[in-house]
């Protein structure tokens, strides 16, 4: 391109810019323009308004204007709020939304609310309702606007918000609840600016009444499409025949705020009138209530969004809508449109310079535009907070400096973790941290301008070393004879910091270090001929070192006692005894612990060296035995322990003392507390099958006398071993069961109870007890267990009573036998 083609093509570009910011100055001038009065409800009532209240089918009440001070209106004939003027911000409890709007940075002083919950339920139920159906309540507010004269090309527009609440009432559509708006000239309704909203449906409503008619099923993709979305809040619904109980329903559909705006300059001199109108359904047993905001601007279209925007980021410009318009965007150079180009909202994403934002709509009422300037800032760059740093704890200060940033810095945050931030007042690039006693993490938090996002810098760490601290050796003082070598460790405690070497003199005064370096926190003293003197330095980080308190090893030039046990342990069966053998080579007197379990532990007093004592340990658990040596002068003792562990008694249950005949084979069942011990021997063998398990057979024949006791040892691998044994008598006769005929239950310790005695008898199946009228009154089925003469509790008299007892022998002989027993008192 020539020289000057590039000065033509600049001045043609500079043109259009000026030519652009002319017509937004034209539109600037020509909407500063007056609304009327109170047409946005800011004196808090509704003076200037005329207002209605009434039924569909049926009666009105009319409140013509001025209406000066009047804010709330009841419904027709009830006590419910039909019209109310909204001045202080809430919730709608159905949808959700505020009560007064802020659309895209546009917030709406004040608004009216039209309607209620109310149907004609609540119409029947008032003192002066009628006792049939009165049709839906209908409320409506008008303002007559007088539009000031001028060129009709000069918009005069008119703002307003609207949010709707509707019951479904399943009618056909043109019977549905509904919210809309009417303009009105002298002679006819300005249809394009005269809305109407409801839910739709399919219009297939069935005919009849009661149970015969069928409701209109909701068209919900429309719905949906139109901006309803469903109330999660029920309601209590009174349609039906005869429903005065009411029925919990989830079926209140809701819109939030929607702006729409109408042009009046086509009317320049003329009277219009302006009606918002919410009307419940027209059989009347479904609600419908609305909010209506108005803009206090008239003078043509305003577009809502930031002017500001910050370069690369999302924003969002809308105009108020018209009814069946046609909608037109321009943005800057660089700028993207990312949707609703073709809707009254757009979303854009900005380029990195400003220019011009421009909106057109156009439908059969109304050709409107507007115009806005942008500037582009840069993006936020929060930067870095230079640098990172170790300090120790106490007095410190470290310089911190925010750099790379773009932007100002609004606060700065420090956290102990870096996850947890606490936000401090300094708005500089730069901050000094002082007198810190624990690390912490700093960074700033930085916004440029207030069109784009505050962002958080990168931390800088400040580690914080605590104060190193020498603490104390242990013990501070120790007294050390000739060649011990024992009772001689030195441990630091109560230190911050690592050890970095222990120091030794000779007079306190001089020290000289250990070579190589010791860093452990305990040291062994040895090989001392002298008194001298310990200590460690330490230190923590980059703190400064410290040196712990010093501890004192006095030399005594006496030898230390010694000496030698053997064993070092051993371990025994409970009840058995262990030899100790001790030996002293050094000292002058000797003593035992836990002496109670010791016997020939020898006198205490060394008559020559080496002396040994030979002793006999016998606990009953597992014991130390701690042997000390003295010898005169050395005031340290010299200690040797002796370990004795005790096995666990070995405890054995060969079973209880028996009864059988002879020649019947007896199951014998010994048990032991020690899984250990496995090995079992059974003593005498008479009769036994096998004399080495723990459950052998006894076969015992008449020529054996009376009875027999055997005896079972188990013992484990440690030939730890335990006893016991069992009495079996034998009988000459047959298996048999015994009843005694009377027994006296006084309490006497004689013959209180009464029970079966059993002979041979492997299994006692049952034992009752029946009084003279066959009912039963005792059983049992465990050999030895007996009736004691009470019935539930009670004490008997002397009486007579039935017994049935039968048991199985151990060959599998059943054994029964009944009779009576004599009570006896």
């Amino acid at each position: 391109m020539s020289c000057k083609l590039r000065i033509l093509y600049l001045f043609v570009k500079l043109m259009s810019v000026l030519l652009l910011l002319l017509q937004f100055q034209i539109s600037a001038d020509a909407q500063v323009q007056d609304c009327p009065a109170n047409i946005n409800f800011s004196r808090g009532d509704i003076s200037s308004w005329a207002a209605r209240t009434g039924l569909i089918n049926g009666g009105i009440t009319n409140y013509p204007a001025p209406n000066n001070g009047v804010s709330v209106i009841p419904e027709y004939t009830i006590s419910s709020t039909g019209i109310q003027v909204i001045t202080s911000q809430g919730t709608d409890a159905f949808g959700g939304f505020q009560l007064i709007p802020t659309i895209n940075g546009y917030s709406y002083g004040y608004s009216v609310k039209m309607g209620s919950t109310a149907t004609s339920w609540d119409y029947r139920q008032s003192s002066s309702g009628a006792s049939n159906n009165p049709g839906g309540f209908s409320r409506a507010i008008t303002y007559t606007i007088n539009v000031p004269a001028g060129p009709a090309s000069v918009p005069y527009t008119m703002t307003y918000a609207y949010a709707m609440v509707l019951e479904n009432g399943t009618h056909n559509s043109n019977q549905q609840p509904l919210f809309k708006a009417i303009l009105n000239t002298a002679d006819s309704v300005v249809t394009c600016a005269s809305p109407q909203y409801y839910l739709p449906t399919f219009n297939n409503a069935g005919g009849g009444s009661g149970s015969g008619s069928t409701g209109a099923t909701l068209d919900t993709a429309t719905a949906l499409a139109n901006g309803f979305s469903l109330s999660p809040t029920p309601f209590l619904s009174h349609t039906g025949q005869n429903n005065n109980v009411g029925t919990l329903l989830y079926d209140v559909w809701t819109k939030g705020w929607t702006e729409v705006t109408f042009d009046l300059s086509a009317y320049r001199g003329q009277q219009v009138t302006l009606t918002f109108e919410a009307d419940n359904c027209a059989p009347g047993g479904h609600f419908a209530y609305a909010y209506v905001a108005v803009r206090n601007t008239c003078a043509g279209l305003e577009i809502s969004g930031s002017p500001v925007v910050c370069a690369n980021s999302d924003m969002t410009y809308s105009i108020p809508a018209l009814a069946s318009a046609i909608y037109n965007w321009t943005v800057p150079a660089g700028w993207t449109i990312n949707s609703g180009a073709s809707t009254n909202m757009i979303n854009v994403t900005a380029g990195n310079t400003g220019g011009l934002i421009i909106a057109h709509e156009i439908n059969g009422c109304a050709d409107l535009r507007d115009t806005i300037v942008v500037t582009a800032t840069t993006p936020t760059v929060p930067g870095q907070v230079n640098s990172d740093n170790t300090v120790c704890a106490g007095i410190n200060s470290t310089t911190l400096n925010l750099t790379g940033q773009t932007g100002s810095v609004l606060h700065w945050l420090s956290s102990p973790d870096g996850i947890n931030w606490t936000s401090f007042a300094n708005t500089s690039s730069s901050y000094t941290a002082q007198q810190l006693t624990a690390t912490t993490h700093y960074k700033a938090i930085v916004q440029n301008g207030t069109a784009c996002k505050a962002d958080s810098s990168g931390a800088a760490i400040i580690t914080v070393d605590p104060k190193t601290a020498g603490g104390v050796l242990s013990p501070s003082a120790t007294n050390i004879c000739l060649g011990q070598n024992a009772d001689n460790l030195l441990t630091l405690s109560g230190h911050t910091g690592s050890v970095l070497n222990w120091q030794r003199s000779f007079d306190n005064v001089n020290w000289t270090g250990l070579t190589p370096a010791y860093t452990a926190t305990t040291y062994q003293v040895n090989g001392v001929n002298t008194t001298q003197y310990y200590r460690s330095i330490l230190k923590s980080g980059v703190c400064p070192a410290d040196t712990s308190a010093v501890a004192s090893i006095n030399f005594i030039n006496v030898p230390y006692p010694a000496g030698f046990t053997v064993p070092d342990s051993v371990t025994i069966c409970y009840g058995r005894s262990a030899s100790l053998t001790a030996t002293v080579t050094v000292g002058t007197a000797y003593n035992w612990s836990n002496s109670s379990t010791l016997t020939n532990i020898g006198s205490g007093v060394v008559t020559s060296l080496p002396q040994v004592i030979n002793a006999t340990a016998t606990p009953r658990n597992n014991t130390n035995y701690i042997f000390t040596i003295t010898n005169a002068g050395c005031p340290n003792i010299y200690r040797d322990t002796f370990e004795v562990r005790v096995r666990p008694r070995i405890i054995v249950f060969a079973g209880n003392d028996t009864a059988i005949v002879a020649n019947q084979p007896l199951q014998l069942l010994a048990t032991v507390s020690d899984p250990d011990a496995g090995s079992f021997n059974w003593t005498p063998s008479t009769g036994l099958n096998s004399t080495s398990v723990y459950n052998p057979v006894a076969t015992l024949g008449a020529d054996l006398g009376n009875s027999i006791t055997y005896l079972v040892r188990a013992t484990n691998a440690e030939g730890c071993y335990g006893e016991d044994d069992i009495r079996v008598t034998i009988f000459k006769t047959g298996p048999d069961i015994f009843v005694p005929t009377a027994f006296t239950p006084n309490n006497d310790g004689l013959n209180d109870k009464i029970f079966p005695i059993c002979v041979g008898i492997k299994q006692l199946d049952y034992f009752r007890v029946f009084n003279r009228w066959g009912q039963l009154v005792f059983q049992t089925s465990s050999i030895g267990e007996g009736w004691d003469g009470r019935i539930r509790g009670q004490i008997q008299d002397t009486n007579n009573f039935v017994y049935m007892v039968q048991g199985t022998d151990y060959t599998g002989k059943v054994v029964f036998k009944k009779g009576n027993i004599m009570l006896i008192r």
